[in-house]
């Protein structure tokens, strides 16, 4: 039977045949090595903070462990719509942009506050004063799991007199993507255009896939 000629790896469609039968890696578990989905479930190596990738097996291993090497990364986001914290307390926080992620250190028995830059996740210096003044406006903080949640901040649209502020109690690994989104697309001085839409998009995801509590989010909060 006739089965035609195969092209040869060097001609144009023997490059593109092997393009189209390359299949990209899988992911795995970083545990284990079990192949996981695209959405998968985070561990927090604590005493490095370093996020790791796992399966649903493996994340279920470390679920409510009391001083466990790993912790479990939630996957709950809640939109805190009737926040409070005012104009004159946000700016004696001192941070430079309008935009940050506080989360609760457990090593050092501090809370750490950190905003997305080009060049990644900086910190900022915060007493725990100010800190238990924002927890005492804002009950819903008291739930705050260590380490692997946070509440993160975007108020620059209010700043700019465009839109609300947001803020959100939700699993770290998504400010940490907030702020690998940031330091991938910057560039220039402001950032361009790619990065504002981004950034916006990132926003909508979240407020698409949030819990609302308290009323509904007014225009200037």
């Amino acid at each position: 039977m006739h089965m035609g000629r195969l092209a040869a790896p060097d001609s144009p469609f023997g490059v593109l045949r092997q393009f189209t039968n390359r299949r990209r890696p899988a992911e795995t578990c970083e545990l284990c090595g079990q192949e996981i989905m695209p959405e998968h479930p985070h561990l927090l190596e604590i005493a490095v903070r370093k996020l790791l990738c796992s399966c649903d097996g493996c994340a279920l291993l470390f679920s409510n462990q009391v001083h466990a090497r790993y912790k479990r990364v939630p996957r709950q986001i809640r939109w805190l719509s009737d926040f409070q914290i005012s104009d004159a307390d946000w700016d004696g926080l001192l941070i430079p942009i309008n935009m940050a992620f506080f989360f609760k250190n457990s090593l050092e028995s501090t809370v750490t506050v950190l905003y997305p830059s080009p060049a990644g996740a900086t910190e900022s210096l915060l007493t725990l004063d100010h800190w238990n003044e924002i927890v005492e406006n804002n009950p819903a903080l008291k739930d705050m799991e260590p380490d692997v949640e946070a509440l993160l901040v975007n108020r620059v649209g209010y700043g700019r007199s465009t839109g609300s502020a947001e803020y959100y109690l939700l699993p770290i690994d998504k400010c940490y993507k907030l702020t690998g989104l940031i330091r991938l697309h910057w560039r220039g001085l402001s950032g361009g255009t790619e990065v504002w839409q981004e950034i916006a998009k990132f926003f909508a995801h979240l407020r698409d896939a949030a819990t609302v509590t308290g009323r509904e989010p007014n225009a200037r909060a």
